[in-house]
């Protein structure tokens, strides 16, 4: 598998720029990042991660273990790392931990972990809950589950081939979540910023706020109005906080 299989540039950024790689939710693609990708296209290298089973990789199985994705992207990530300055890393929801994982696989390998991990819409990954899962749920419950979730244009989730493409790979990523467990004793030491959407069911205030324990680094919570999709109505406040934190004292 080469580098190309897994990560997706869609702008030219500046020589020099500082880089910023992003995850997409459970379900999603690298081009849930392509409106931020255009937003920071000017000051930030922005590198969304494509994982397989959906668009251009529909080919190819997706993968139903969020440990062994981990491996893989940082596999992928790993002959760039970390440059002369490591990138960023952003998650959504089931990226969040994605970003997480990753970090730390590739601080492990190289002894730098990324400059600043940006975790939207999830709990920390030691906040555990216990609740039905998804990833063996009948269909109707999964598309139950993206309606309530929102971020989903409902005339996708009424469309019976559209759903024969979109559900095996959202099945997967469920299970990747749902089974997945963090592995006590390892933790980053940079910055990370959690944001969260008030109305996110998702994820509650305490929730959120553990991501403390899994970083010797500063922790810092917003809560932006919205639910769990909260990003997507809140694109120029998101541009705006990544360049600040990215460019700051870039010439």
């Amino acid at each position: 598998m080469s580098t190309d299989d897994w990560l997706r540039r869609y702008h030219p950024a500046p020589s020099g720029a500082p880089r910023l790689v992003c995850f997409a939710h459970a379900g999603g693609s690298a081009n849930f990042w392509y409106p931020l990708s255009a937003a920071l296209r000017d000051r930030v290298d922005v590198t969304a991660v494509q994982y397989p089973g959906r668009q251009d990789r529909y080919a190819e199985p997706p993968l139903t273990d969020l440990h062994e994705l981990a491996d893989r992207i940082a596999g992928a990530l790993l002959p760039g790392w970390p440059g002369a300055e490591p990138p960023a890393l952003l998650g959504h929801s089931m990226g969040a931990l994605l970003a997480y994982e990753t970090g730390l696989r590739l601080a492990a390998a190289t002894g730098r972990g990324p400059r600043l991990l940006v975790a939207s819409g999830r709990r920390a990954p030691s906040a555990v809950r216990t609740e039905r899962g998804l990833h063996d749920a009948s269909d109707e419950d999964l598309l139950a589950e993206l309606s309530d979730l929102g971020g989903t244009v409902p005339a996708v989730l009424a469309d019976p081939e559209l759903r024969e493409l979109f559900l095996p790979p959202l099945r997967a990523d469920y299970r990747a979540v749902e089974t997945y467990r963090h592995r006590p004793g390892v933790r980053l030491d940079c910055p990370v910023t959690v944001l969260t959407g008030a109305a996110d069911h998702k994820v509650t205030a305490a929730e959120a706020a553990a991501w403390s324990e899994h970083t010797a680094g500063p922790v810092e919570v917003r809560t932006w109005p919205g639910g769990h999709f909260f990003l997507t109505d809140h694109q120029e406040a998101l541009t705006a906080l990544l360049a600040d934190r990215l460019t700051a004292g870039v010439a």
